[in-house]
């Protein structure tokens, strides 16, 4: 029979109390968070309705007057670089993973040209600019007879940079597999390569998994640095050309800014589910 305590309820009731009473919490700070969020967005509204406030004759507060004609009438043709954007985005994180895993085993190879090699292309990449690296691929290698587009140039400029930071991450997740179950593996007769596809690796991305998340949104952010080769007809260069072509570059940018913004919101809402289901194997 359970044990009754002063205040006549079962521990185990306290426990479902105390963990009610701690979801309740959470809830109100939740919708207090939203609330603030509502006001913040609603006075950020106001600093852009063109409106101004007066006492007597004196204005206390004169808000921004943008062009609403102008960016309904040009909406369409800024959000059509949406695709663009979100292709550049997944291409380059898909090669991104790849070059990170590739370095990650390198940096962990006991071979030493392998190591330097991963060691050095990681210290290249992290030293110079990505917005360098983009002009790299598209500029300087036509005069080695080397011509690619736009996007193939952004990326590999986007992959190898990414690639580059996100190696440490593989490689903290390769490091964090016990020796033991490497051990294990061996003894049940499992070579290198099946252990590592078998038991390394899977624990390894369920490692890395929540920090990809981060670095492929970062990165739909970045691919707004290939529009400078004038040749992807993506998001930000949309806005910039309508913007400078009719004199409203501030409407154009707030667009893509929103735009930015929004797809932000959505990727960081399916990471933080993502993340939730990866975190029940740790309960």
């Amino acid at each position: 029979m359970a044990s009754i305590t002063n205040e006549g309820q079962s521990p185990t009731s306290q426990a479902e109390l105390l963990y009610q009473a701690q979801l309740r919490k959470e809830r109100v700070f939740r919708t207090h968070v939203g609330i603030s969020w509502g006001v913040l967005f609603l006075i950020l509204i106001f600093l852009f309705s063109g409106q101004d406030i007066k006492i007597g004759d004196f204005t206390i507060v004169q808000t921004i007057n943008i062009d609403t004609e102008f960016m309904l009438k040009n909406i369409t043709f800024i959000a059509g670089g949406l695709g663009q954007t979100l292709l550049i985005s997944v291409l380059s994180i898909l090669f991104a993973i790849m070059m990170a895993l590739l370095a990650a085993l390198g940096r962990l190879s006991k071979f030493p040209p392998i190591y330097a090699l991963s060691t050095f292309y990681v210290s290249l990449i992290r030293g110079t600019p990505l917005y360098l690296q983009i002009f790299f691929f598209f500029l300087a290698l036509p005069q080695l007879g080397i011509v690619l587009s736009g996007i193939v140039s952004g990326v590999l400029a986007l992959g190898l940079n990414y690639g580059a930071y996100m190696s440490e991450t593989f490689r903290a997740g390769l490091s964090s597999v016990g020796k033991g179950q490497r051990e294990a593996a061996m003894a049940l007769g499992m070579t290198p390569g099946q252990t590592m596809r078998r038991i390394v690796l899977p624990q390894a991305l369920r490692f890395a998994i929540p920090p990809m998340g981060n670095d492929f949104i970062s990165m739909t952010k970045d691919s707004a640095l290939v529009s400078a080769t004038g040749f992807v007809h993506e998001l930000m260069w949309r806005a910039t050309k309508v913007g400078r072509s009719q004199f409203n570059s501030l409407e154009a940018l707030i667009m893509a800014a929103v735009f930015y913004w929004t797809l932000t919101l959505i990727l960081t809402y399916f990471q933080g589910k993502l993340e939730a289901r990866l975190s029940k194997g740790d309960r």
